[in-house]
């Protein structure tokens, strides 16, 4: 797994948990939700580091928590 795909996958999986939908989080956060889109679908190739930190923040969630996934342990290269 690409690490685009395990981070859609971890928001995915972290929106479940929360019982939350995308909307909720980038209204939080005040981010666009082009971007949030952007970064579900794989179209953003390499999210960078502070849209995954507003996501965790929207999340209630540290970027510490967010990356304590096995998901992230092997990923192959782009």
């Amino acid at each position: 797994m690409k690490i685009r795909e395990a981070t859609s996958y971890r928001i995915a999986e972290l929106c479940k948990q929360k019982h939350l939908n995308g909307y909720v989080v980038c209204s939080r956060v005040g981010m666009p939700a082009s971007t949030y889109c952007c970064i579900m679908s794989g179209v953003s190739r390499n999210p960078s580091i502070v849209n995954i930190n507003r996501i965790a923040s929207g999340l209630g969630i540290t970027i510490r928590e967010f990356y304590n996934s096995d998901i992230f342990d092997h990923l192959d290269e782009d």
